[in-house]
């Protein structure tokens, strides 16, 4: 299991700005920073805001803030608003979608690390990562 690039890039962009604080950012300097092409962080930007973690404005005093403190936002939040839910199986969201219904062994051992991963992106904000080092 992999996040797509443009998860990626949405964590490293979010992360950018936690780091920055309430200043407001162009998105060119989090662009040419995070090595994020311009235009597929224009459209993550977007997401990210739909999602309502960023604010955007436009003009010559344009640029993108946190919607939400640092503390607020998780890593979860971020992955899901550009990926959509974590699944790792799809039997983990619906059982009745295993052939072997309730005798397979498989899905509690999915059921339980998909539960592992989310807690701990749940509980990871971009506060405690703000700090770390670039």
């Amino acid at each position: 299991m992999q996040i797509t690039r443009q998860a990626d890039y949405a964590v490293r962009a979010v992360l950018h700005l936690a780091r920055n604080g309430d200043q407001r950012t162009p998105t060119s300097s989090i662009a040419e920073d995070q090595k994020i092409p311009p235009s597929f962080l224009a459209k993550i930007i977007s997401q990210l805001s739909i999602a309502g973690l960023l604010h955007t404005s436009r003009g010559a005093r344009g640029g993108v803030t946190l919607a939400r403190e640092p503390k607020d936002i998780t890593l979860l939040e971020v992955i899901e608003a550009i990926d959509g839910p974590i699944q790792l199986n799809e039997c983990v969201g619906e059982s009745s979608a295993c052939t072997f219904d309730e005798n397979c062994p498989l899905r509690p051992v999915w059921c339980e690390a998909q539960e592992e991963l989310v807690n701990r992106l749940r509980g990871t904000n971009f506060a405690s990562m703000k700090t770390k080092a670039a």
